[in-house]
């Protein structure tokens, strides 16, 4: 398969060093960009990105290029950000293994029980790599995210997995820690060489006895925490489950005796729900291996095959997919047997993907693809670049907003240049019953939700045109639920006309609407509904699509 380049002067040597003869060099530059990428906080300028790689600005440029045309990244000026799409990677992952989904739910009621934040992780070489979080928001606050990784001697989770560790194990951490003593490899942990070996070696095994770990300001001062490990039917450790706090309002020794009774009990439950838990159904083929060849096709060499075709090998797996062999990889992408099992020992080569027997397996470094900064966004963050994009094609300003009792209040807004225009601040509030974003959202309330909403305000005339009568308005938010659209002529300001649609969640709530809003003497009512409602479904359905791959495993606030 060829390269990028013509010359490997543009090769970036960590993701190239040592690569098996059959690696696929395109599929191994694509992973080091979007790892820097990620470890950059999601938004790098081209020009910092191809000096961190090491790349040539050709094949920077046609690296993401290929990855913004997959969705994976968009191109905003000089910067490369990491897209919501992106996720279906992680995705992948934790679909296969299956613990968010079984063990999410226990874990966040143990949260709301006791308080304080509780999370789930797993070993990652010798480290821990984090799968569920259920934090609870506080001036002192755990900001970590799914998929961030942490040095197992410096975590209460990562003492349980050492106590199982073999020889070779051992061995792997100390090479580590010989090579970085500080954990410099460990960017969201803070630099810290207060660990040594034996040190280590005498608390895992302690651990391993008593069947519970303590971890007292070691990842960071102030930060407690304590951890039990949740076993799969063979006794192996699966996950630990863990409770984090601060010295405001725990000390290593007051914590423990608060929670660990009930983080055992929650444990027990979780290996309870992993025994019983039915088999799942294989998810669908991803369909994207016909794609990458039509897009293939349209863009010719700026779109490079073999590194969409690489990562869409990821997509093989998932629910009911844990372990798959060669061919049903092949069969699940629409691969040709050989471009899989390339892409596949690529993947094994930079520990993406792990071999059992003649079985692959995803591992918890696909998260290291961009699973961090997506993971914690927001509904605003997420619709912003639809919002903007809706502004160009209609050429007025847009809005994204949320309901808040008998109001809509303002969360996303992009405004279009205009001598007449539109002026709205964020965290603005209006009448919900009075504007078209909250008809939509109250709308598609349950009745007798929406009549208490209504029934808690005080409709009155803010312009002649206003609807006030509450039979008026229950009749017309009933047609705007048929109609999954509302239009707003006037009711809130004498010459502003809008119309909105919700954005709803994978559960099909509504949970946020977007307008498009406009002086009366540019667009009639008519030419809004033919004109505007089509451009505007089309970035609701954008907004939706990133919305639901990023809130599968993932929680994601309005603002």
């Amino acid at each position: 398969m060829p390269s990028i380049d013509d010359s490997p002067a543009g090769e970036s040597a960590a993701e190239t060093a040592a690569a098996p003869p059959e690696a696929v060099t395109p599929l191994l530059r694509g992973i080091g960009v979007l790892r820097r990428l990620t470890g950059a906080g999601g938004r790098m300028p081209v020009g910092e990105l191809e000096r961190a790689t090491g790349l040539a600005r050709s094949t920077v440029d046609r690296i993401t290029g290929t990855l913004a045309r997959m969705g994976y990244v968009r191109i905003e000026g000089r910067d490369v950000v990491l897209a919501p799409p992106l996720l279906e990677l992680g995705n992948a992952y934790l679909a296969s293994v299956r613990l968010p989904g079984l063990l999410g739910g226990l874990a966040d009621a143990l949260a709301d029980e006791l308080d304080e934040s509780v999370s789930l992780a797993v070993a990652d070489g010798d480290g821990i790599r984090f799968v569920h979080q259920a934090t609870r928001r506080r001036a002192m606050s755990v900001s970590f995210r799914i998929g961030d990784l942490l040095p197992a001697e410096r975590t209460a989770p990562g003492l349980l997995f050492a106590s199982a560790w073999d020889a070779a194990g051992w061995a792997e951490w100390r090479q580590r820690r010989a090579a970085d003593p500080a954990g410099r490899g460990f960017p969201v942990a803070p630099p810290s060489g207060r660990t040594g070996a034996v040190d280590f070696a005498e608390r895992a095994a302690e651990a391993g006895r008593l069947g519970w770990a303590l971890d007292d300001q070691l990842v960071e001062p102030g930060l407690v925490a304590i951890a039990v490990p949740v076993r799969d039917g063979d006794g192996r450790i699966v996950c630990a489950l863990s409770t984090v706090s601060h010295t405001s309002r725990h000390d290593a020794d007051s914590l423990r005796a608060a929670v660990l009774p009930r983080l055992r009990d929650t444990a027990g439950a979780m290996e309870k729900a992993l025994r019983e838990a039915p088999a799942e159904e294989p998810a669908a083929p991803s369909g994207l291996a016909a794609w990458t060849s039509e897009s293939k096709q349209e863009l010719g060499r700026e779109f490079v095959e073999s590194l969409a075709r690489g990562l869409t090998v990821l997509t093989a797996f998932g629910a009911g997919r844990e372990a798959l062999p060669l061919t049903a990889v092949a069969e699940a992408t629409g691969l040709a047997r050989a471009t899989a099992r390339r892409a596949l020992i690529t993947l094994e080569h930079v520990g993406c993907v792990a071999v059992e027997g003649r079985e692959f397996r995803l591992t918890p470094r696909v998260l290291d693809l961009g699973f961090p900064p997506l993971s914690r966004t927001t509904l605003t963050r997420i619709a912003q670049p639809h919002l903007a994009d809706l502004a160009e094609r209609v050429r007025e300003s847009t809005s994204l907003a949320v309901l808040v009792g008998d109001e809509v209040q303002y969360t996303g807004r992009v405004e279009t240049s205009r001598i007449m225009n539109v002026h709205i601040t964020l965290g603005t509030r209006f009448p919900a019953y009075a504007t078209s974003m909250g008809r939509v959202l109250l709308a598609g309330l349950p009745p007798k939700e929406r009549a208490e909403r209504l029934a808690g305000a005080e409709p009155r005339a803010l312009t002649p045109y206003t609807v006030t009568d509450r039979a008026e308005l229950g009749a017309l938010l009933d047609g705007v639920g048929r109609a999954g659209y509302a239009l707003a002529d006037q009711e809130l300001e004498e010459g502003l006309r809008s119309i909105a649609m919700p954005v709803r969640d994978r559960a099909g709530r509504a949970v946020a609407a977007v307008n498009v809003a406009l002086h009366a003497s540019r667009r009639s009512p008519e030419e809004c509904v033919t004109e505007v409602l089509p451009e505007l479904a089309a970035a609701i359905a954008g907004i939706e699509a990133d919305l639901h791959v990023t809130e599968r495993f993932a929680r994601v606030p309005a603002y």
